[in-house]
């Protein structure tokens, strides 16, 4: 049997941009997105907590240590500049896989810079 995990969590990050004319996805700072381990293209949960939103979407990389976080496309309308979100990956593994593992969990600051 195989269960869904959290993999990977950047807690309490604040939105710095809303694009709904983009394709779609979120933006990330590409050292958050390291720190992290999540990759470019990776489905990802989203977490408004200024309003309890919940979405998914992919990453795409952002400039390194610009602080960027920016919802795309449709996303944008479930945010606003200024929000704190929480994204969230997921792996899937065995129970005996899950019990030992441990997930790249990210607290940035205020400004979004990567802090583990």
């Amino acid at each position: 049997m195989q269960i869904q995990v959290v993999k990977s969590k950047i807690h309490r990050v604040s939105v710095t941009g809303a694009d709904l004319n983009y394709i779609g996805s979120i933006t990330i700072d590409e050292a958050l997105m390291d720190a992290a381990n999540i990759i470019e293209g990776e489905k990802v949960s989203i977490v408004n907590i200024n309003n309890g939103e919940r979405l998914e979407t992919y990453a795409i990389k952002g400039i390194r240590n610009s602080g960027e976080i920016t919802l795309n496309g449709p996303a944008a309308r479930k945010v606003q500049k200024g929000d704190i979100i929480i994204i969230i990956s997921y792996g899937i593994l065995t129970i005996e896989e899950a019990k030992a593992f441990k997930p790249a969990l990210v607290f940035p600051d205020e400004t979004n810079n990567s802090l583990r």
